[in-house]
């Protein structure tokens, strides 16, 4: 196999440093404490000849000779992934970097650690070493990775990400059985409840599993039954069963306190002042040891019995119910609060009275399908059908609730009653939720409405081609009853799908109505809704409505192709004074007066704005406002982006822009991607940093605009003359030059992007030029 000698066959020679440096390398693990004793320019020379195990361990030894071992890693990251990782030049860490992935890749299978000699040690263990520095993890296909995490013998490796892990992604998702199913929890448990993981992202899951779906959402929520069912390899989790001794002798000594105020304040008092881990305290603490049995439910004491109900129906895509559309169900008494399982095809008794280790095979069904809400009056009823373990509805709501469900009671077999949230066990829970290309049909917004209406942790949401429609109600509704919790941290919502509903404006109105102490929300549509004649148009009064005053302070709309009316804009502008930036994408200016309306709106409602942008909104016709707009002093970044703004301009207007520019202070950052620039105007803004200019602009953004490396020299030697001019200073930190035509000289190019390097940071990619040959016809 390849060994430490391989890395200097090429040495001939091969001197007496490279022999010893071999053999040290191969003796690592008797030597290792004698080698981080080394003088730095030896050790200098050894890094490189490492198992990454010993040069992860080699990291303080390094710091203290005043070596970095960055170099190393990112070495090896060349050599062993050879892949470009996204974002490389913000890559600050290349050990962590290199040792997650390789945690990632060993899970899954897809890196062989044989295959070079750096990546095994007998002494170390790939996953146990690596697994401290893995801060974002992602689970795919039948979710192996949870399966092989949750093994016994990872048990460590589990720990470890109990601390280090703060971002769990789930990817690609399909059916996986009760086994697989059951590792999930107890990694969720582990990792969620009993970790650091703050943020829970899932996309890419066409069909999704709702079991699975509901589960993660809401373990990830912090909701969980009592009972047995996270039993860890036949014992019950230690850290539930400490945090339950703590919680018993605390509800011990608070009934003590009780007891010594029953005489002056009577039974009736007493009741009232129960705390909420009291009231939960017939509820069976998660995993901590045998209980007494479970009270029987009369409702299923015998088999085929019915319980009457009134149902509320809601149809699929529906809005949901107001306050007075409620469920009207027969209440079944508190001190029936249980879980009740089906009894169709086989006989089974509904008292539990074994409450040891065992975890029954139905466990993680049973509460993926009571996430509901409770009234005053006592529990909802629910029917589960039992074939195939699926159900038709597992939300039920409340006078109090967010959303209303259709609940039913079936004959096949009769009803289960079903356990509130209220009664399940409350863990920790995440503080950003992520879901990208997943359809939610009305049931599963309904319970994640339930969810989110008491997820006081909850600060982001983003949910991204979900298909919502009209069920984006349903999801404000839970939101709406969060905010009004007294520790709602909420501050960030993104919601982007294919097809609006309703027209942006109106719906970011109802979002602002509903969230006042929100701080950022962006809302993106591609197209409008299918059915034109179903799309609710516009309501003109709108810019009347009264919009609370709001705490937004990022707003970004990203229009389906809607026509930009100020008047329906105004409002929300009014309620968001401390708006700091906007963005408005896509959106078409009915009328040429109205752009002007739009600045005098800006400069009058939001004083505090500091970033304006503008994506793909034609401004060729809008060349005035275009100017106020680069001289606003309050401005400190611009964006015109794929905006036309040279259309059919002249060479008068590009002089402007820069005379505009050189002598506004305030502004630090101008971005201009897709507006075919070309060489000739790319060299022409070198001017903004002239000698007379009182410009301090950092940043440049000309990506996607023809330029070529004849014209990018150009640019170039211009800039540096500017610079000799100044006496060497100059604020300009920063150029982008994304998707431009640099591949056509490949000399020429690499000349002139070293000399731009030596001036400022320059971000660049390799973009193969022929795919924009069209752009390339309409700006010879």
């Amino acid at each position: 196999r390849p060994a430490p000698e391989a890395m200097m066959a090429a040495e001939r020679p091969r001197s007496l440093f490279a022999l010893s440096a071999a053999a040290v390398s191969r003796s690592m693990a008797a030597l290792e404490r004698d080698v981080w004793e080394l003088p730095g320019h030896l050790l200098r020379g050894l890094l490189p000849l490492l198992t990454i195990f010993h040069l992860e361990r080699a990291e303080d030894a390094a710091r203290r000779a005043g070596l970095s071992t960055q170099p190393v890693w990112r070495k090896l990251w060349d050599d062993v992934m050879r892949t470009r990782p996204p974002n490389s030049e913000s890559i600050t860490c290349w050990r962590k970097k290199f040792l997650e992935t390789f945690f990632s890749n060993v899970l899954h299978g897809v890196l062989d650690v044989s295959s070079d000699w750096r990546l095994h040690d007998r002494h170390f263990s790939p996953l146990l070493h690596s697994s401290p520095h893995v801060s974002q993890l992602t689970l795919c296909n039948m979710l192996q990775g949870a399966v092989e995490l949750t093994a016994q013998h990872n048990h460590g490796v589990l720990d470890n990400l109990a601390g280090s892990l703060r971002i769990l992604k789930f990817q690609h998702l399909l059916s996986c059985d009760q086994s697989v199913r059951r590792s999930l929890v107890l990694l969720l448990h582990r990792l969620i409840h009993h970790g650091s993981v703050s943020q829970v992202s899932m996309c890419s899951w066409p069909i999704p599993d709702t079991v699975l779906l509901v589960l993660i959402l809401t373990m990830s929520a912090g909701f969980w039954r009592s009972g047995n069912a996270l039993s860890y390899h036949g014992s019950p989790c230690g850290l539930c069963r400490e945090e339950d001794k703590a919680q018993s002798q605390e509800s011990a000594q608070e009934g003590a306190e009780r007891g010594c105020n029953a005489e002056r304040e009577g039974s009736g008092g007493e009741n009232q002042k129960r705390s909420p881990k009291e009231a939960n305290a017939h509820v069976t603490p998660l995993l901590s040891g045998p209980r007494s049995p479970p009270l029987q439910n009369p409702a299923c004491e015998q088999t085929g019995s019915e319980v009457p109900c009134g149902h509320t129906s809601i149809q699929e895509g529906s809005p949901p119910c107001s306050s007075s559309e409620q469920l009207s169900c027969h209440p079944i008494p508190r001190k029936t609060r249980r879980w009740l399982k089906p009894a169709v095809g086989r006989k089974r008794r509904c008292l539990r009275r074994s409450r040891g280790h065992y975890t029954d095979p139905e466990d993680l069904y049973d509460f993926v399908f009571t996430v509901a809400r409770e009234d005053n009056s006592g529990l909802l009823d629910k029917t589960r059908t039992t074939e195939g373990e699926n159900t038709d509805n597992w939300t039920s709501s409340s006078p109090g609730s967010p959303c209303s469900g259709h609940t039913g009671c079936k004959k096949r077999g009769g009803p289960a009653g079903i356990l509130s949230l209220k009664a399940a066990h409350r863990f920790r829970s995440v503080s950003t939720l992520e879901l990208f290309s997943i359809p939610l049909t009305g049931e599963t917004c309904r319970t994640l409405s339930n969810l989110l209406s008491s997820w006081v942790s909850l600060e982001n949401l983003v949910l991204s081609y979900n298909g919502l429609n009209a069920n984006i109600s349903c999801i404000l509704s839970g939101l709406r009853a969060l905010s009004r919790h007294p520790e709602c941290r909420f501050r960030v919502l993104r919601v982007s799908d294919m097809f609006s509903h309703m027209p942006c404006m109106e719906l970011v109105r109802c979002i602002l109505s509903a969230l006042p102490q929100l701080r950022t929300l962006t809302v993106s549509f591609d197209l409008k809704n299918q059915l034109e004649g179903s799309r609710p148009e516009a309501n003109p009064s709108c810019s009347e409505a009264e919009i609370p005053e709001s705490c937004l302070e990022v707003l970004e709309i990203r229009f389906p192709r809607e026509p930009l009316h100020t008047a329906f804009l105004l409002p929300v502008l009014k309620a968001s004074k401390s708006l700091q930036q906007l963005s408005l994408d896509s959106a078409t200016l009915p009328c040429p007066q109205e752009l002007g309306l739009l600045l005098e709106v800006l400069k009058e409602c939001t004083p505090n704005l500091k970033k304006l942008s503008f994506h793909d909104v034609n401004l060729a016709e809008h060349q005035k406002e275009v100017l106020l707009l680069l001289q606003d002093p309050g401005l400190q970044e611009i964006t015109f982006s794929f905006c036309r703004l040279f259309e059919s301009s002249t060479a008068e207007f590009l002089s402007e822009i820069i005379n505009t520019v050189k002598r506004n202070s305030s502004l630090k950052s101008l971005k201009l991607p897709g507006n075919r620039l070309g060489n000739h105007r790319l060299v022409a803004l070198a001017d903004i940093f002239s000698e007379d200019s009182s410009s301090s602009l950092c940043q440049l953004d000309v990506s996607s605009n023809c330029i070529k490396p004849d014209g990018l020299l150009e640019f170039t030697k211009k800039l540096e003359g500017h610079i000799q001019q100044r006496g060497g200073q100059l604020p300009f930190t920063h150029l982008r030059l994304f998707q431009n035509w640099l591949d056509q000289d490949a000399e020429t190019a690499q000349e002139a992007l070293r000399r731009l390097r030596a001036v400022c940071s320059v971000v660049n990619d390799a973009w193969d030029s022929s795919q924009a040959f069209a752009d390339y016809i309409s700006v010879m």
